[in-house]
C-alpha cells in the first residue's frame, strides 16, 4: 500500500451472499418491533416504518402489475416525497433497478437517460410531467408506461390509484450482494451523463464506514438533507442513512431557499443537517434570529467549503460544519472532517475503510504536501458505467477509481482540494460541463464562440463564467449579456446558466483549434499576464 498517502483500515463488515437491501432498510425494523417508529416527517404527516413497508410493498406490486421484471430499469423523476421512498424501495424489493433522477433537467436530457437506461416505466411528479410530455413518445422506444404522482392527465396512469389497488404484502426477491440495486447518473465532461451501476451491498458500506462511525447516527436522530434524494449525497443523507439505523428523515419537496430551510429546521428540529456550501452561504446571507439549536452535526459536501463560511456559521449558530468529499461513483463521503478533528478549508481525513493515493501525471506517488491526482479504493464504488466501456476502463482501475480531483495531503493527514484534472465545474454541489454551456450559447445567433470556466462569487464558491466572441453584426453590451443568460436558462438546467458574461475579441486556441480553458482561467485570475 501507500503508507502515509492513505491506508485506512475500517470495521470488518460481514455481508451475506444472498440479500435484498430493501429488507435491511425497512422490513427488518418492522420484524424487530420498530414498526411504530416515525420513519418520515412530510408536511403534517408522520409516517411510520410499518406504513413505509406497506407503501413499498404496494409500489413493488404496482410495478409488477405493469410487467416490470427483475433487472428492468425504472426512472424516478420525483420530488422528495414518500412516493419516492416507496418507489425506490419497492423496485429494489422486486429485483428491479430504480434510477432516482435529477429534477432540474430539461427534456433532451431526460430523453437521453430514458433511452440510455432503457427504462420501461417512469414514475413522475405531476409538477415535472411537462418535461417528459415534451418528448415525442416515438423517440422513447423502451418506455412503456408513465405513472404520475398527483393529478393525472387523460391517458396516463395514477400512482395513487394503482398503489391502492395493489397488495400490501410483498415477499422480497432474493438477490446476490453483487446484484444491481439502483443506478445514479453522474454528469460527464462532454455533457452526456454516465449511469453509475450500484450494487446491493454498496449503501451498506456507506452506512457502516461513514454514517455510523463519523456521524454516530442512531435511532433517535432526525435527518434533514437540503441536497435532494436524486443526489448520491442526498440519497444517503435523507433515505438509507436514517433507515439503516431506524431513525427519521424529514422530506421537503420545495426549493431550498433560506426561508424554507429555516422553516423546516425550526418546525421539525433535525439533529443531523446536511447541505452544500452554496446553501450555507444563502442561510448566512439571511438576517434575523433563527433557532438551529437542535442540530448536533452539520455536514457539507458537493464542493469545497470555504473557511470563511465555516467560521461565520460557527460564530452565528454555534454549530461546526463537517466538510467532506464524496462522489456519485463512490456513492457517499470517503474523506471527511469529523467531530473534534476539523481543519477549516480542508476536506478532512480519509474515512476508515477507504484507501487513497495521490499520483502525478506519470502515475508516480507524489511527496507529502505536493498536489496529485486523487485515486480512491473502497467497497462502495460502483461496478461500472452503463454502456460506457472505455470510460469505465479509464476511470475504474482494478480496485481503484480515478476521482478526477487534484489534492494534496498535509503532514497531519488532512486532504486539501487543489482543483480538477478535467474542466468540470461544481456549481451548488452539482457537476456542470463547460462544453454543454458553450454549445448552448453558440446556438444563439449573436454568439460566434464561447468558452466557459469557473469564477468565485462573494462567498468563494464557483459559478460559471462565459467568455463570448460576438458574431458579426452584434455589438457586446450589458443588454446582450442578460439576453444570453436568459437564453441558456431557457434551454438547460437553471443552475448551469453563466452568472457572468465577458465579451472578448477571440478565444485562446491550440494549434488544432481546441479552446484552451486554462488560458481563460489565467485571464480570470491574472496569472500568466
Amino acid at each position: 500500500m501507500f503508507g502515509s498517502i492513505g491506508e485506512s483500515s475500517g470495521p470488518a463488515i460481514d455481508l451475506p451472499n444472498r440479500m435484498n437491501v430493501a429488507t435491511l432498510l425497512v422490513d427488518r425494523h418492522v420484524q424487530e418491533g420498530r414498526g411504530d417508529r416515525v420513519a418520515i416527517y412530510y408536511g403534517d404527516h408522520e409516517i411510520t416504518y410499518a406504513q413505509v413497508q406497506e407503501g413499498a410493498n404496494r409500489a413493488g406490486n404496482l410495478l409488477r402489475q405493469l410487467h416490470v421484471r427483475i433487472e428492468n430499469r425504472v426512472m424516478l423523476l420525483l420530488l422528495d416525497s414518500p412516493e419516492l421512498v416507496y418507489s425506490f424501495l419497492g423496485a429494489i424489493k422486486i429485483g428491479a433497478v430504480p434510477i432516482p433522477t435529477n429534477t432540474l433537467m430539461k427534456p433532451p436530457e431526460y430523453e437521453y437517460m430514458l433511452n440510455d437506461s432503457r427504462a420501461v416505466v417512469a414514475i413522475v411528479s405531476e409538477q415535472l410531467l411537462p418535461q417528459l410530455q415534451a418528448i415525442p413518445r416515438e423517440r422513447l422506444p423502451h418506455l412503456r408506461e408513465i405513472v404520475v404522482v398527483g393529478s393525472v392527465p387523460a391517458g396516463l396512469r395514477s400512482f395513487d390509484q394503482l398503489a391502492a389497488a395493489a397488495s400490501a404484502e410483498l415477499e422480497p426477491v432474493e438477490m446476490s450482494r453483487d446484484d444491481v440495486a439502483f443506478w445514479l447518473y453522474s454528469s460527464g465532461s462532454t455533457g452526456f451523463p454516465k449511469g453509475c451501476v450500484h450494487l446491493q451491498a454498496d449503501l451498506v458500506y456507506c452506512c457502516e464506514l461513514y454514517a455510523r462511525p463519523i456521524l454516530r447516527i442512531g435511532p433517535d436522530d432526525r435527518c434533514f438533507s437540503v441536497a435532494k434524494l436524486f443526489f448520491a449525497y442526498g440519497l444517503g443523507n435523507g433515505l438509507y442513512f436514517p433507515f439503516y439505523v431506524g431513525a427519521s428523515t424529514i422530506l421537503w419537496p420545495g426549493p431550498p431557499t433560506a426561508d424554507n430551510v429555516y422553516r423546516v429546521v425550526e418546525r421539525y428540529r433535525p439533529t443531523l443537517f446536511y447541505s452544500v456550501p452554496t446553501n450555507y452561504g444563502m442561510l448566512l446571507a439571511q438576517e434575523g434570529e433563527h433557532d438551529l439549536g437542535s442540530i448536533r452535526h452539520a455536514v457539507s459536501a458537493g464542493e469545497a467549503l470555504p473557511p470563511a463560511l465555516f467560521q461565520r456559521f460557527k460564530e452565528r449558530f454555534g454549530v461546526e460544519i463537517l466538510d467532506g468529499i464524496g462522489s456519485t461513483e463512490i456513492l457517499h463521503i470517503f474523506i471527511s472532517n469529523r467531530p473534534g478533528e476539523i481543519r477549516p478549508g480542508s476536506s478532512g481525513k480519509l474515512v476508515p475503510g477507504y484507501d487513497a493515493k495521490l499520483l502525478d501525471d506519470d502515475g508516480a506517488v507524489v511527496e507529502r504536501g505536493e498536489i496529485g491526482n486523487l485515486l480512491i479504493k473502497g467497497n462502495s464504488t460502483c461496478a461500472y458505467y452503463w454502456n460506457k466501456r472505455d470510460r469505465t476502463r479509464q476511470t475504474i482501475l482494478g480496485e481503484w477509481i480515478v476521482t478526477g480531483d487534484k489534492y494534496y495531503q498535509d503532514e497531519d493527514g488532512f486532504f486539501w482540494y487543489g482543483g480538477r484534472s478535467d474542466d468540470m465545474l461544481k456549481v451548488g454541489g452539482i457537476w456542470v460541463s463547460p462544453v454543454e454551456i458553450e454549445n448552448t450559447l453558440i446556438d444563439h445567433p449573436a454568439v460566434l464562440e464561447a468558452g466557459v470556466v469557473g469564477r468565485e462569487d462573494q462567498d468563494g464558491l464557483i459559478k460559471p463564467l462565459a467568455y463570448v466572441v460576438a458574431a458579426a453584426g452584434h455589438e457586446p453590451s450589458d443588454t446582450l449579456a442578460e439576453e444570453l443568460k436568459g437564453f441558456v436558462r431557457a434551454r438547460i438546467a437553471e443552475y448551469k446558466r453563466p452568472r457572468w458574461i465577458e465579451f472578448v475579441p477571440e478565444l485562446p486556441k491550440t494549434a488544432t483549434g481546441k479552446t484552451q480553458r486554462f488560458k481563460l482561467r489565467q485571464l480570470e485570475t491574472g496569472v500568466g499576464g
